[in-house]
């Protein structure tokens, strides 16, 4: 699973997931409150950075052990600490920036991850 990318294009899904869902929160706590308060249900944040650690622990650090490159190791756990910091700032705008920074950086990790394990896994 990880030298043909699944885990990493699974993340990369997740990750666009998280981006889709936090623009949605946004927009929809100014247009409906009722949706958005159950979107924005600090349980949903928790388990989505929970699931993220999980995959990106498992895809960016074993892809680092196997094509020897850290980058994306780093930039993931870079993202990873952008997603957390969004778990303890009120939620609202800075709070939505810090997830979307985080799981953009995140989704490139991942991306950068199956790249570095060479031509054979440019599979669309």
């Amino acid at each position: 699973m990880l030298r043909n990318g699944t885990i990493d294009r699974i993340a990369v899904t997740l990750s666009g997931l998280c981006l889709v869902h936090c623009v949605a929160t946004v927009v929809l706590l100014g247009l409906v409150s009722s949706v958005a308060s159950w979107l924005g249900n600090p349980l949903i944040h928790e388990i989505g950075l929970g699931l993220a650690t999980g995959l990106g622990a498992i895809a960016l650090v074993g892809g680092a052990m196997n094509h020897r490159s850290i980058l994306p190791t780093a930039i993931g756990f870079l993202g990873l600490g952008f997603m957390a910091s969004a778990l303890i700032v009120p939620h609202g705008g800075r709070e939505a920036l810090l997830t979307i920074i985080g799981v953009s950086l995140l989704a490139g990790a991942h991306w950068l991850n199956r790249k570095a394990h060479g031509p054979g896994n440019q599979a669309h």
